[in-house]
């Protein structure tokens, strides 16, 4: 049987990028109001949030310190709360734009991807509520249904992005050397070098500059 030419792939980052919001505020704002932490809990959370956006502190510290938050959750429970959260909280704060340019690029065929840091049961209802192909995200250990508090390596974040990118184009035929990547953030200018067709959507500021700099595209979507 011939081979079929691979797939051309469009990734999209989640937060900021296809949502008009960070979910990892909205989930710790959600943890707080369903009494799972305290206030201290909650604004140290936000301030390991705000030393991330000023490069004082790195986003493994952040995931790993979440991670050990959840040591010995049963992940179907948490599963079905991040479920019913995002139906709730979530859902609302896709963009239109991010629908109308996922439809765009089904329209040509092209494989879509969710490549986000988030947790998979955030990614896997974004999959299916925007009928996505396949979604990447940052994955806890799991052993014997329960969650050890640590987190499966490299993290769906930075370099860690092409390996899962990679590792998933070489299962399912797919070809990362006519992909797209939609992104808010400098943070992943890795996965910006390595596709072909890189866009900035709503750039930080540190991404707006590149962009600038470099001729990458650049899109405004508005909530």
């Amino acid at each position: 049987m011939p081979q079929t030419n691979p797939r051309p792939v469009a990734f999209f980052d989640l937060d900021e990028t296809l949502l008009a919001v960070n979910s990892a505020r909205l989930w710790a704002r959600h943890l707080w109001q369903q009494k799972q932490v305290s206030h201290l809990q909650l604004a140290r959370f936000f301030a390991y949030l705000l030393r991330y956006k000023l490069a004082l502190i790195d986003a493994e510290k952040i995931a790993a310190l979440a991670a050990e938050q959840l040591l010995d959750r049963v992940e179907d429970d948490l599963r079905a709360q991040v479920h019913a959260w995002y139906d709730l909280h979530v859902q609302q704060h896709l963009y239109a734009e991010g629908r109308a340019l996922v439809d765009e690029h089904r329209r040509q065929g092209h494989a879509l991807v969710l490549l986000t840091a988030a947790s998979p049961y955030l990614a896997e209802r974004v999959l299916q509520d925007l009928r996505l192909d396949f979604a990447l995200s940052t994955r806890p250990e799991v052993l014997h249904g329960r969650l050890t508090g640590k987190l499966i390596q490299p993290l769906c974040y930075g370099e860690g992005k092409i390996t899962w990118a990679e590792r998933l184009a070489q299962e399912q035929h797919l070809d990362l050397d006519h992909s797209f990547f939609y992104t808010d953030s400098f943070t992943d200018l890795p996965m910006l070098r390595r596709v072909t067709f890189p866009v900035a959507v709503n750039p930080d500021p540190r991404l707006r500059r590149l962009a600038l700099r470099e001729g990458i595209p650049v899109r405004h979507f508005k909530a």
